[in-house]
This record gives structure tokens, sequence and C-alpha cells, in this order.
């Protein structure tokens, strides 16, 4: 198994959530940190919480992806940090819900340029970054709704579209990449329970039984365990639970 130890990690959608999941998880693996999110109050509690218990380098960056000067910008706060970055992970997504109503333009556009737009010219942007690393790796958190032939479930339809073109994004660039030493590796998520590394129901997760719902803890592990295979090996990984998974057992 590959080690992780000095690698530089940077996370999109850290300051909550799956995002601050995966930052906590990277780092106690021996990952120093850029933290990227739309509050950056929200990435300061992580950074502190990571940085109090782990003793790792954290940086925070404020970005949002539905905005492409604020990609822009970013991108270039991350250039003058970092010689290098090994590990970029592809977190942040705006979460629209279905409804009954039209959905307002600002939340449509929102969602795909986020998924879409702003993480392909994120990720474009940073590519000279990790063309320096020894070990370079793409992870996108996609969702079972980017899966082919997926329930639509309490998903809205632009959601539903948009995470479908994150998971194109993940199999291009693989395709583009071959042959080259950055590796594209996907995760795809059902519905999750929200646990923290710093709580006790994190380490509870660990024993659910089938028929209860994924949580953060199961994707982080899937992405830690992706991203310590030998180099030869590029992996897409889809976790299902009865639960919220992608045919929920309630919909049977």
């Amino acid at each position: 198994m590959m080690q992780l130890d000095g690698s530089v990690a940077v996370i999109t959608g850290a300051g909550r959530g799956l995002g601050a999941a995966l930052a906590y998880v990277l780092a106690k693996a021996g990952c120093d940190l850029v933290l990227c999110g739309r509050s950056a109050k929200a990435l300061g509690d992580v950074a502190d919480a990571i940085t109090g218990k782990l003793g790792r380098q954290v940086q925070t960056i404020a970005l949002d992806l539905a905005d492409a000067q604020s990609v822009s910008g970013a991108i270039d706060s991350i250039k003058a940090a970092n010689p290098r970055i090994d590990i970029l992970v592809n977190n942040g997504a705006m979460w629209l819900e279905d409804t009954g109503e039209d959905h307002e333009v600002a939340e449509v556009l929102g969602v795909i340029n986020a998924a879409v737009t702003g993480t392909f010219l994120f990720t474009q942007g940073l590519m000279p970054l990790l063309n320096r690393s020894s070990r370079p790796d793409i992870v996108t958190i996609g969702s079972i709704s980017g899966l082919p032939n997926a329930a639509l479930q309490t998903a809205s339809v632009p959601f539903y579209a948009a995470k479908r073109a994150q998971a194109a994004l993940a199999d291009g660039l693989r395709q583009k990449l071959s042959g080259t030493p950055v590796r594209s590796l996907a995760v795809h998520p059902p519905y999750l329970d929200d646990v923290s590394p710093l709580d006790a129901a994190w380490d509870a997760a660990g024993e659910r039984q089938k028929g209860e719902a994924a949580t953060n803890r199961d994707i982080a592990e899937a992405v830690l365990f992706a991203l310590t295979r030998p180099r030869h090996v590029t992996l897409s990984i889809t976790v299902d639970a009865d639960e919220g998974g992608l045919f929920p057992a309630s919909a049977v």
C-alpha cells in the first residue's frame, strides 16, 4: 500500500460534511491540506480542529465553484503558496432537492456551474502543480445520481444532470490522462448520514449492519483506499447501501 506522508492535498467543499471528513482522514494519513470552500469561518473551524488534534499544516482558501472569477482567484492563491500538489479532491457541489415549484434560474446555474464548469476549470488550472508531483491523483466525488439508470429519488433534475456530467468529467480525464502519471479516480456515494470524525458517531459507523444508511466515514475510507493503491491501478468506486442507495429498498 502506498503511503501519503508529506503529500499535499487540495479539497473543495471542505468546510462541512463529507469535505470536512475527507480533510480529517487525509490529514491523519499524513497529508498537508489546502481546504477550499465558500465559508471562511467553516474552513477555519475545520483547519483549527485538524491542526490542534493532528498537527498538520492547513491552508484555507475561499472558493465558490459556481463563480468563474472565484475559481480563477483560488487557483492563483494555491499556485502562489504551493510548488506542487499531489492530490486534488473535487468534492465541492451544490445540492438541489426536487420540488413541485419551478427552480430559480440562479439555483439551476449554481448547481450546473459548481459541479461541471467550476470543477473542470479548477482542475485544469491546477494541472501544472499536479504535473510536478511524483504521485498525482485527481479524485472526483460523484454521486449515485451520476450513474446510468439511477433512481431520481429526491434529487432535482438539474442536480441529477450535473452529477451525470461530473461522472463524465472524471471518465474523460481518465481517458485523456492515460499514459501520463496522473490518475483520475472516482467515488460515487449514495445518500449519506453526516457523521464527523470528531464525534462518537464516527466510530459507531463502523458497526452498522446491512440495511442501514452509509456515512461520511464510508466515503472517506473508500477515497483513502483508492489513493493508496499501486500507481498502475485506477479505480471508480460505487458505494451502495440498501437505505438511500442506487436502488433503495424503500423503492422496490
